[in-house]
């Protein structure tokens, strides 16, 4: 879920970049790892509509998990497209996704909404910057894929209500939400260090676009930006 425009586009990679093995690779292990984001997102926020307070909220929760899963399944299929095991692709993230989780379980309802808005809208924006450098037709599914689904103005309404009826809450929230970015930051940097075909994808190749050290730094400086935008919206200071 996100309420962030993409980034300024980048020229993207021509569609014989596939003839690169490692561009391949690149792009299964992105499709792979928003897939598992996906179907994570979805089991997560199925967990989370047990601690709605109401049967609205619970409906809105369903909603959104609802969404993920239809996400989950477009990125299955292109996988499927591009004769790679769905499956396969996705079981390196497993470990990753599930540390993140256990570090970031929330306490209650406001907690998870939180996570939801800010947690996935920064995962969602460092995959826009990856996208940006991918052959046209995968770039626009991640683009759709990330899209915002309608659900992030239920998430700022929620968060507010809550500010404005006890202002303690956003003081809570607010560190909750620095600890969010931190680790959500700590599992991109990695992601970008640890697969060399996502790496591949980032700095580009004689034929295809890419970014070099700086560009990786601003690409970064840019995901904390736009996570102080989220947490202005919520009226959390970050």
């Amino acid at each position: 879920m996100s309420d962030q425009t993409p980034p300024t586009p980048t020229p993207h990679s021509p569609p014989e970049a596939f003839s690169d093995p490692l561009y391949r690779t690149g792009v299964v292990d992105l499709l792979g790892v928003l897939a598992y984001g996906e179907l994570s997102a979805f089991e997560r926020l199925a967990e989370d509509a047990k601690l709605a307070p109401g049967i609205p909220e619970k409906a809105a929760i369903a909603a959104m998990a609802s969404a993920e899963l239809g996400h989950y399944e477009a990125l299955r299929d292109r996988l499927v497209t591009l004769g790679a095991d769905p499956y396969e692709a996705m079981e390196p993230f497993v470990d990753t996704f599930g540390r993140f989780h256990a570090q970031t379980a929330p306490a209650d309802w406001l907690e998870g909404l939180v996570k939801a808005y800010v947690g996935d809208g920064l995962a969602a924006d460092f995959y826009r910057e990856i996208a940006a450098y991918l052959d046209e037709d995968t770039c626009s599914l991640i683009m759709e894929t990330l899209a915002d689904t309608g659900h992030s103005a239920f998430v700022v309404d929620q968060v507010r209500a809550a500010i404005a009826h006890d202002p303690r809450v956003g003081g809570r929230l607010a560190l909750w939400g620095r600890r969010l970015v931190g680790e959500a930051l700590s599992q991109a940097q990695r992601l970008a260090a640890d697969r060399d075909g996502l790496t591949t994808v980032l700095v580009g190749g004689a034929d295809r676009p890419g970014m070099d050290l700086a560009g990786i730094g601003r690409m970064f400086a840019r995901l904390t930006e736009n996570h102080s935008v989220r947490m202005a919206k919520l009226g959390l200071a970050s």
